[in-house]
């Protein structure tokens, strides 16, 4: 019984580690996902740099157009900022998700021992009842039998007195 209840505890703690690692997975994937995000605005900030230092007008001023360049190279840098952000958060709520999933899993895990642990014992507890009970029967069972051929013993003693008394003497 011992070994089975062992089992399905290997057996459970592979799948909860097959399922971890999917989530390990997604949590990495969703760090790329970011860390490609933060690379892409470090070239449009860098790209943004060079069009603050770029001077297209008459005499080496700056245009409307110079100005709009920039500003809409700002433009994206906040909408991925924003993304980011979006991102970030989700990142977050994924990584808070994990760590109440290991605190959910530790409770069953913990709740799932003790009912192991009870269940054996009540198997324990039985077993040795069994037994106590299997001693009980094979000393009554012997002392029946020590009864029952002392009865027999008896009752044929007493059946050869009744036929000697009874037969006729052969004197």
């Amino acid at each position: 019984m011992k070994y089975i209840l062992l089992s399905i505890f290997i057996l459970s703690s592979f799948f909860a580690n097959a399922f971890q690692n999917v989530d390990s997975l997604t949590y990495s994937l969703q760090r790329n996902k970011i860390n490609g995000m933060l690379q892409a605005r470090s070239s449009k900030f860098g790209q943004f740099d060079n069009s603050l230092s770029e001077r297209t007008g008459i005499f080496g001023f700056k245009t409307k157009k110079d100005m709009q360049r920039s500003m809409d190279i700002l433009t994206q840098i906040i909408k991925t900022d924003n993304d980011i952000l979006r991102e970030t958060k989700t990142l977050l709520d994924y990584k808070t998700y994990q760590q109440e999933q290991v605190a959910t899993q530790g409770k069953d895990y913990e709740y799932k021992n003790l009912a192991y642990m009870k269940t054996i014992n009540k198997l324990q507890v039985e077993n040795d009842r069994l037994v106590k009970d299997n001693l009980e029967f094979k000393k009554s069972k012997k002392f029946f039998q020590i009864v029952s051929y002392a009865l027999g013993l008896a009752i044929i003693s007493f059946a050869l007195f009744v036929f000697r008394k009874i037969s006729p003497k052969k004197s």
